[in-house]
């Protein structure tokens, strides 16, 4: 039998004001959408359902995702679909280079389903499409989002070596509520990720981030920041989490703007380098402009 996502808690929840974005078209979006259909390129924010999507592609960026659109894991809080994969596209690294090419792009974000089928986790094709993107676009920044390869070293000493800006992999919620949130993966292990990243050298920024609003306790949000900061981490994004289907876990609690400012405060004390939080932040959403952004200034 199948395991339902949900857990026993309140019914789907009315968005409040704060939380509703007007829908985007013009030129600019449909430029993206039909270099990324013209290039067979996927991204997280069709795949995932991500609120920003229309604000993003009608500025021109897209955060590009890549070993396909299926996860092998089965998060609670993810909208995007698990099951069979298929085979790695060898060409992959070369269509989105063009892709990033094409958009003009001065910063590029990179991530990926979950690929535990795979002997290296997909580490390899992380690699090689930083090299194709280095190769077409020199001056470009890079910033990837990963798995947590299983926390194999030699994974990650694959996607380090070829040089990513900045490096990124989310914590996404509370020690207690991981094994409920995401139970394939491990909170301890991923902090390891994070602090095996740091060690690799001052060129590379780590980068994290979680969502609030999955029945963390305020006691459990300074523990994410305190371990994420005792980890090496330098850049953390909070944002709001939203159900992308009623199969997932329901929001428990929706943060007003105000509770994220003095969440970013706390976290700005502990000493971290940048700071992004509020309603609408994702991992990559205003990444560039948040990569160079003073930490004081950075909010929703």
């Amino acid at each position: 039998m199948t395991q339902d996502k949900t857990d026993p808690s309140p019914p789907r929840r009315r968005l409040p004001e704060w939380l509703k974005r007007p829908a985007c078209s013009g030129h600019k979006f449909s430029h993206v959408v039909d270099i990324l259909k013209d290039l067979r390129l996927a991204t997280v924010c069709d795949s995932a359902g991500c609120p920003n999507r229309g604000e993003c592609f009608s500025a021109g960026t897209a955060t590009f995702m890549i070993m396909g659109d299926v996860c092998t894991r089965d998060c609670r809080f993810c909208g995007v679909q698990h099951g069979v994969t298929l085979p790695l596209e060898a060409d992959e690294p070369d269509r989105l280079a063009s892709a990033v090419a094409k958009l003009g792009l001065r910063h590029v974000v990179i991530t990926s389903v979950t690929r535990d089928d795979l002997d290296d986790g997909g580490a390899g094709h992380f690699g090689a499409t930083i090299q194709a993107v280095r190769g077409r676009c020199v001056d470009v920044t890079i910033e990837v989002l990963t798995p947590d390869f299983l926390g194999e070293r030699a994974c990650l000493d694959t996607v380090c070596a070829a040089r990513p800006d900045v490096f990124n992999h989310n914590m996404e919620t509370s020690r207690r509520l991981a094994p409920i949130i995401r139970p394939s993966a491990d909170y301890q292990r991923s902090l390891e990720v994070l602090r095996y990243v740091a060690s690799q050298g001052e060129h590379l920024i780590v980068k994290s981030g979680f969502m609030l609003g999955l029945g963390e306790s305020d006691d459990e949000i300074r523990e994410m920041l305190a371990d994420l900061a005792g980890a090496g981490v330098q850049m953390v994004t909070i944002g709001q989490y939203l159900r992308p289907s009623k199969e997932n876990h329901p929001v428990i609690k929706f943060y007003h703007p105000d509770e994220f400012e003095a969440i970013r405060q706390d976290a700005l004390a502990l000493g971290f380098a940048h700071v992004a939080a509020g309603p609408f932040v994702r991992s990559s959403y205003h990444a560039e402009i948040n990569l160079h952004r003073p930490a004081t200034e950075q909010g929703h």
